[in-house]
């Protein structure tokens, strides 16, 4: 393998050394969790009473995380982004407020973005959240309710909120195909998941006959996930799509466990990190073993799971740009891993979140707190950052 990550002047090439320098002060102060906590609470009660932080915030987490508060500013940032070989994930950012018209004001958001996307070229996927088009109480309810000999949940067929939320979702799928993007249907909590999946396989089962369209999202940090993609696997061959599958390791871990132990349920979470990395790998490996049937799109900031599949492609002979696989990171981190995966020609793209910023504030600060508990990765970006500043500094 000629793959490496260490490169830090292809890492950083897009960014200026005073961007950097922000970065490495924004990293660095979200390494804290008591400032993070501190900042998660404050921030939304500031902005609440009219307090004029926006400045603030525009110029550092806002700057650092998200691409702009329209689709306008987001393609100053898809553009940049693509001189460098790198691709786009769009991601209408904001959290819809409970409410039909609200569902459906996100759901016009969600097709503006699939447009837009089909006029870029480097923008293959635009991501979407069930929870903006859905109520909770939806989704709990129908993740409760018992299940029916036909595997659908009782009062499902009936209940027209659910149907809403279906039409919303092929209204959407609809446009996709039209355009030639792909969607990528979030995970969420354990709690409300298996509508979300049910709902995922039945959109494959339409759109992804000759090509994928759909993909549903995979968190391998659950204990039944491994299972659960090889079970939906085996449901596309009867069936006769293509599964696209999002691989990630899982964003609501804490949150996860809390619950499980107030309820008095067993944890669905791995309980550690190793049993996530080994369920992580073994279901890329997986993809990459049935790639005639699985399109995949690998989401990780972990160096060795993104390492894996580069050397499993090559040991399958394939292409770097083989169409099948596709590697991602989000915008703000990881730069060592996409621009170095992009300048030898692999498909890598930045999860690319875009709003206005009064409305991003819940994203950011769950991505602060994300990044708080993961320290191994927050230092890892401050070494490859300080290494780059080092560098620009001796090459003056």
């Amino acid at each position: 393998m000629n793959l490496s990550f260490d490169n830090t002047q292809n890492a950083f090439a897009y960014k200026s050394t005073a961007d950097l320098k922000k970065a490495k002060f924004l990293i660095s102060a979200i390494q804290s969790p008591i400032m993070v906590t501190l900042a998660t609470k404050v921030t939304p009660v500031l902005m609440k009473y009219g307090m004029p932080i926006n400045g603030i915030l525009r110029s550092t987490v806002f700057k650092q995380f998200v691409g702009g508060e329209t689709l306008e500013e987001s393609a100053r940032t898809s553009k940049l982004l693509g001189s460098y070989g790198v691709q786009v994930i769009l991601d209408y950012g904001v959290e819809a407020k409970e409410g039909e018209s609200n569902f459906d004001d996100v759901t016009e958001h969600i097709i503006e973005a699939i447009d837009f996307a089909a006029t870029q070229n480097n923008i293959p996927f635009v991501s979407v959240k069930l929870t903006g088009i859905a109520s909770m109480a939806l989704l709990e309810h129908l993740n409760e309710a018992p299940r029916l000999r036909s595997g659908i949940h009782d009062s499902e067929s009936e209940n027209a909120e659910w149907q809403r939320v279906r039409e919303r979702m092929y209204a959407i799928c609809d446009v996709a195909q039209e355009k030639g993007v792909g969607i990528l249907l979030d995970a969420e909590e354990t709690w409300i998941q298996d509508p979300i999946d049910r709902l995922a396989v039945e959109l494959m089962a339409v759109y992804n006959k000759e090509n994928v369209v759909v993909y549903n999202t995979y968190q391998l940090y659950r204990n039944d996930r491994l299972i659960f993609l090889q079970l939906s696997h085996r449901i596309a061959k009867e069936k006769g799509f293509l599964l696209g599958a999002k691989l990630v390791r899982g964003a609501y871990m804490e949150k996860e466990r809390e619950r499980a132990q107030q309820n008095g349920y067993p944890s669905p979470i791995h309980l550690d990190k190793e049993a996530t990395d080994k369920d992580f790998d073994a279901a890329a490996l997986y993809c990459i073993q049935n790639k005639e049937t699985i399109s995949l799109l690998l989401a990780t900031h972990n160096e060795a799971s993104n390492i894996q599949i580069a050397t499993e492609m090559k040991n399958a002979g394939l292409d770097n740009n083989y169409n099948r696989v596709h590697f991602s990171q989000l915008y703000g981190m990881g730069d060592h891993i996409t621009f170095n995966m992009a300048s030898k020609g692999y498909n890598v793209s930045k999860y690319l979140p875009f709003g206005p910023i009064s409305e991003v504030i819940p994203y950011l600060m769950r991505r602060a707190e994300e990044n708080s508990s993961v320290n191994g990765q927050t230092n890892k970006e401050l070494v490859m950052i300080k290494r780059e500043l080092a560098r620009r500094k001796h090459k003056k």
